[in-house]
C-alpha cells in the first residue's frame, strides 16, 4: 500500500464520521501494522493530510484530527443599516456574542505612509500619512481574524480612531466622529497565507484564508478601508441579497 492510498483511507474515515475532529490518531507504528507497510510510509501519509489541513501534529509525535469551530459571518448583516456598537464592543464583538462564543480584539495603532494600494482604496496620495488599526480578533481564544482598518488623516485626527486598544461607540466611530458610511464595496480574494499571517494566526499548514477588503465610502468619498484576513477553516461567509 503506497502513502497516497493510506491517506485516502484515512481522509474518507475524517471526512465520513469515523473519525471525529480533535480524536487522536493511532500511531505511525500501529498504522504500519495494520496497512502492512514502514512506518515511514504512513509518516508520508500523514504529511499528505497534514498539507491538506485535516491533521495536526502535537507534542510527543502524536497527531489529531483538526477540530475547529467556525463562525458565520453574514457580510449582508455586518455594519449595515442600526449598527449594534455599543460601549461594549463594536458590530463584530456583538455578533459573535450573540452567537454564544467570547470575542476579543487586540487593537494597536500606527500612522504612516500609504502604499499603492491603500491609497487606491481611499483615494488620497501615495506617501500621504494615514492612520491604521490593526487588530487581532479571537474567538474563545482563539485567533479567528486579522484585520487592518486604514483611514485617511483628515479623518482620523484628533478622534478615537487614533486611540490604542478596543475602542467601541454606539453606532460606530466614524458616524459618530461625523464621518458615517453610506455605502460599502467588498472584495474577496482567497489564497494561501504568508508566514507572517500562518504564525499570528497558528495556522496549521495547508490552511488557505479569504481576504475580504471592505471600502466604507461618506459622503464625498472613501473614508475606511478594512483588510481582514480569515482562515478558511473557521468561517462560514454569508450574504443575502435581494433578487
Amino acid at each position: 500500500m503506497t502513502a497516497r492510498a493510506i491517506a485516502d483511507d484515512l481522509r474518507r474515515q475524517i471526512r465520513t464520521g469515523v473519525l471525529q475532529p480533535g480524536d487522536v490518531l493511532p500511531t505511525s507504528r500501529e498504522l504500519a501494522e495494520q496497512f502492512g507497510v514502514t512506518p515511514k510510509t504512513v509518516g508520508a501519509g500523514f504529511d499528505i493530510l497534514k498539507s491538506e489541513g485535516l491533521v495536526i501534529g502535537e507534542q510527543g509525535g502524536r497527531r489529531r484530527v483538526r477540530s475547529t469551530r467556525p463562525i458565520v459571518w453574514n457580510l449582508t448583516k455586518f455594519e449595515r443599516g442600526r449598527r449594534r456598537d455599543s460601549s461594549a464592543g463594536d458590530d463584530w464583538s456583538t455578533a459573535i456574542r450573540d452567537a454564544g462564543r467570547e470575542p476579543a480584539q487586540h487593537v494597536t495603532v500606527e500612522t504612516a505612509p500609504a502604499s499603492e494600494q491603500v491609497a487606491a482604496w481611499l483615494q488620497v496620495p501615495v506617501g500621504s500619512d494615514v492612520v491604521h488599526r490593526i487588530r487581532l480578533r479571537t474567538v474563545d481564544g482563539q485567533p479567528y481574524q486579522l484585520s487592518t482598518s486604514s483611514f485617511p488623516m483628515a479623518v482620523a485626527e484628533g478622534t478615537p480612531l487614533m486611540q490604542e486598544g478596543d475602542v467601541a461607540m454606539p453606532g460606530g466611530i466614524l458616524a459618530s466622529i461625523g464621518h458615517p458610511q453610506v455605502h460599502v464595496r467588498d472584495e474577496i480574494t482567497v489564497r494561501m497565507p504568508d508566514p507572517e499571517e500562518s504564525d499570528r494566526l497558528d495556522l496549521p499548514p495547508g490552511t488557505p484564508v479569504a481576504e475580504h477588503v471592505r471600502i466604507g465610502y461618506g459622503e464625498s468619498g472613501p473614508v475606511r478601508v478594512m483588510v481582514t484576513i480569515a482562515p478558511g477553516d473557521r468561517h462560514r461567509l454569508v450574504y443575502e441579497l435581494e433578487v
